[in-house]
């Protein structure tokens, strides 16, 4: 028998690096039923007719809160994964970077999916991220924040 090909949806996505005053990145973490406790960068899927930049400031307002300009992409990454709904997706993130002094974190609008498996958030040091005993995307991230300071 014949194994099915796998179909890959392109998904744009918005991702941002929140740092704070004491270089330290802002990362989610998720529990799926499907896989072990992830740990990711805010932001999301970017909306039909929606640019990489109003989605950014959208994922970054529903996500924490904020009302920030993300300023200019700093990055872009192709990578591939199985989102929390189950599809398999062929996504197109563009990275933002916010460097901040300080700032309380209180989800603006999160999606239902989301409440039901974000589980907290915190802010890591680089040294945290080397060393992390659960799975931190982009598995590079200590690399990816010192390319775009």
């Amino acid at each position: 028998m014949r194994a099915e090909a796998i179909v890959r949806l392109p998904r744009p996505a918005a991702r941002i690096l929140m740092v704070d005053r004491d270089d330290r990145v802002l990362l989610f973490r998720f529990t799926p039923t499907d896989r072990p406790p992830l740990w990711c960068t805010p932001g999301g899927k970017v909306d039909d007719g929606e640019s990489y930049e109003d989605a950014a400031r959208r994922e970054l307002w529903e996500e924490t809160g904020l009302t920030l300009d993300c300023g200019a992409q700093v990055a872009r990454r192709q990578v591939q994964f199985v989102t929390f709904e189950g599809d398999h997706v062929d996504a197109d993130e563009r990275y933002f970077r916010i460097d901040l002094d300080a700032c309380e974190i209180a989800a603006g609008a999160l999606t239902e999916l989301e409440r039901q498996v974000l589980d907290s958030w915190r802010w890591f040091t680089r040294a945290e991220l080397a060393d992390w005993p659960e799975q931190i995307f982009p598995a590079d991230l200590n690399q990816l924040l010192e390319d775009t300071k």
